[in-house]
């Protein structure tokens, strides 16, 4: 019996990923749900390619186009906040969400009402929402399983194990472009030199917060909540190879690790075939290769974003959701070449002194409206911080 699969955010890297394994394998899966926000030309691509049975364009005025790119095939046609259970009528085996943003929280609670599996490719929904969605993942009974690499490998590796078994979860980091450069290159670093990660094919934001790696402020926020581990196990270390995602140290004196090449659809193909061991067709790595990983330190000075992390763990339930704010606003005005790339992680540590911080800080994340709420104050704070 086929896989049915909806792929929130199919027209983007993880979507994309995803769509070529079941491209592999298309006797396997029917795509029920094939979603985009602008970029309607791709998504109506892959709604012929993968004979989709459902497309939602969330950009409106993109709806008409799509209908007209779709006439005579048996695809139906949704635009703007269409809810999923209108789309969707049964429940469905896997939903891949990867909807970049505080955008993608709704349609992942309306995904786990709907699927059986979720498979989710998104940190924000994670480290803002994760108190709503564990609520409805136990109401439903949705298996949630996290894509990213590094939360991929950790829970492979710790499966089945208490807080008290493990004594330490290492999250790598690749150091991405500007490992090797010195202080003053960064000050003045371009998007275009941002952008270009060494080892992962990527978006543009992901890749600027992989350059000053507050992805990997996310990552440990996402794994203590995603696994019942203590904060204060979590450390993050450069691996520029890329090859380790995670190691784990554990009481025994044991240390496990897993190893595979820079490429999502290993973590996403072992999430859809259920670790089972079915052939993937991707490039091995080389045996020749294991000689030369290495391990080192953050440069604290370097890369300062690396701070935040016991500050979002220990400043407020909320702090997450500020720094998030923040940084998607930064971002932004970085690769729009109006602030540095410093100015990044600088203006972050701004606004903890800002004399509301305390009050959002301690909101509790317990509704999408307190979150919304939260989240638009440190968007306009940093706006304002940035006199834009």
């Amino acid at each position: 019996m086929n896989k049915k699969i909806a792929i929130l955010g199919s027209t983007g890297s993880i979507g994309t990923s995803t769509l070529n394994i079941i491209k592999a394998d298309k006797k396997s899966f029917d795509v029920i749900l094939l979603t985009a926000n602008n970029n309607y030309k791709k998504l109506v691509k892959q709604a012929k390619i993968f004979k989709a049975k459902n497309v939602l364009i969330k950009n409106k005025k993109f709806h008409y186009e799509v209908k007209k790119l779709l006439k005579n095939k048996n695809t139906k046609v949704f635009s703007g906040d269409t809810p999923l259970d209108k789309i969707i009528k049964s429940k469905i085996d896997y939903t891949v969400s990867s909807i970049v943003g505080l955008a993608g929280l709704q349609p992942t609670i309306d995904a786990i009402k709907l699927s059986k599996t979720v498979a989710i490719a998104n940190k924000e929904t994670i480290i803002c929402g994760w108190d709503i969605l564990k609520k409805y993942i136990k109401k439903f009974k949705t298996k949630v399983l996290p894509v990213d690499s590094e939360h991929f490998s950790i829970r492979e590796l710790t499966k089945n194990l208490k807080n008290n078994e493990v004594e330490e979860i290492i999250i790598t980091a690749s150091g991405g472009p500007f490992l090797n450069s010195p202080l003053h290159i960064l000050k003045n670093a371009k998007p275009r030199e941002a952008v270009k990660h060494p080892k992962w094919k990527m978006g543009k934001k992901i890749s600027v917060d992989s350059a000053n790696l507050i992805n990997k402020v996310f990552e440990v926020i996402e794994a203590y909540k995603l696994f019942n581990f203590d904060k204060n196990k979590y450390k993050v270390i450069i691996h520029p190879q890329s090859y380790v995602h995670s190691i784990i140290r554990f009481k025994n004196g044991l240390t496990k690790m897993i190893l595979y090449n820079p490429d999502m659809k290993i973590p996403i193909s072992n999430i859809l075939y259920e670790n089972k061991n079915t052939y993937l067709n991707n490039k091995k790595i080389d045996s020749k290769n294991l000689n030369k990983i290495s391990f080192q330190k953050v440069d604290a000075k370097k890369f300062p974003s690396i701070h935040l992390i016991k500050k979002c763990l220990n400043m407020g339930p909320s702090t997450p959701i500020i720094v998030n704010a923040s940084n998607e606003v930064l971002v932004k005005l970085f690769l729009e070449e109006k602030i540095k790339f410093l100015d990044i992680v600088n203006t972050i540590n701004k606004i903890f002194k800002d004399k509301e911080f305390k009050k959002y800080a301690k909101t509790k994340p317990n509704s999408i409206e307190n979150i919304i709420n939260v989240d638009s104050w440190s968007r306009l704070k940093t706006l304002n911080m940035c006199a834009l």
